[in-house]
Parts: structure tokens; C-alpha cells; sequence
């Protein structure tokens, strides 16, 4: 038997009919889908300490299960010591079973090991069906020890999905199950 992913399954059996439902959808091809989830984290730190890159590139290898990549700054700027492709962040892209098993570690684990919780804005959509919001430690994450953390960083997890407007969007992460704040839209 093979293993088939927890929200991969409840998303054909339980999120496809309701949007369709909700949004009275001809075709199951015009239900939204999440097409990607990505991962960025600003170390504008690393201009100075060089192993900050080093330690970002390991934590979020850890926490997504898939090599992150530097991303490096496209032009100088004096004031803050910056030169052209510098590395000043790191980023991952998550697709497919990867991406599926990472949010549901994020709902199910990281997300309520975060200080106060009481929701996530949902003032984080774009306008054309993509949401973003931004964590602000990355030990909520279980894969990452506590003791050997040198500095607390942040990080946006930007949701990427094939929904035409917002609303569509809302209703498919709300069906996923991220817990949201505001439940009026």
C-alpha cells in the first residue's frame, strides 16, 4: 500500500466538493489548487558575520526538507555596506508531496508553539489569490534545537495558489485548515 499524504487526500475528498459548493464550480479543474509554498528569510546581518548565511542555508534545510539557496542582493548600496551580489538572505520553494508535508507540519506543529496565538491576518492576500505572512522565530519549527540557535530569525511563507481572486483563496487555505483571525471575508 502506498503512503498518501494527509492533506494531498483531504484535499481531493473534502476541499474539492465544498469550493465547488461554495463557489459553484462546472469543472473540478476551475477549483482552486495550491501551487507552491515559499520560504524567505532576510539575514541583512550576513553583510558583517558571514556564517549567518551558513546557518540560515542549514535551519531552513531542516525545517522544509529540501537545500535552501542563498539569494543575493542585486545592486550596491553604501549606507548599509552592501555590494552586488552579496548573499543577505535565504529561500526555498516547496512543490508537490514536499510542499503538502510541510504544511501540514506548519498547522498541526510549528503553528501553535507560537507565543500568544490567536489566529493569522488574513490581510496578507495580494489581490490576485496568493497569501502571505511572515513568522516571527523560527524555533516554532520542531526540527530546529533550541540550544544551538546563535540568533532568532524571521521568516515570510508565502502560499502560491491558482485561485482567480481572494476570497477563492481564503476559502481554500480556510479549508486546509489555517486557523485565521478574522473570519468575516
Amino acid at each position: 500500500m502506498e503512503y498518501v499524504l494527509r492533506l494531498r487526500k483531504k484535499y481531493d475528498e473534502e476541499i474539492v466538493p465544498a469550493l465547488t459548493e461554495q463557489f459553484g464550480y462546472k469543472n473540478r479543474m476551475q477549483v482552486p489548487k495550491l501551487k507552491k509554498i515559499s520560504l524567505n528569510q532576510g539575514l541583512g546581518g550576513a553583510i558583517v558575520d558571514k556564517k549567518l548565511i551558513e546557518t540560515g542555508i542549514e535551519e531552513m534545510t531542516l525545517i522544509t526538507g529540501q537545500k535552501a539557496v542563498p539569494t543575493k542582493s542585486k545592486r550596491d548600496i553604501s549606507n548599509f555596506k552592501l555590494r552586488k551580489q552579496m548573499p543577505i538572505g535565504v529561500r526555498v520553494t516547496l512543490r508537490g508531496e514536499k510542499m503538502y508535508e510541510f504544511l501540514d507540519r506548519l498547522i498541526s506543529v510549528a503553528m501553535p508553539r507560537i507565543r500568544d496565538f490567536r489566529g493569522i491576518n488574513d490581510k496578507g492576500f495580494d489581490g490576485r489569490g496568493n497569501y502571505t505572512f511572515g513568522v516571527t522565530e523560527q524555533i516554532i519549527f520542531t526540527e530546529i534545537g533550541i540550544d544551538k540557535v546563535h540568533k532568532i530569525n524571521g521568516m515570510d511563507i508565502t502560499f502560491v495558489t491558482s485561485a482567480e481572486t481572494d476570497k477563492e483563496a481564503y476559502a481554500l487555505l480556510k479549508e486546509f485548515g489555517l486557523p485565521f483571525k478574522n473570519i468575516n471575508k
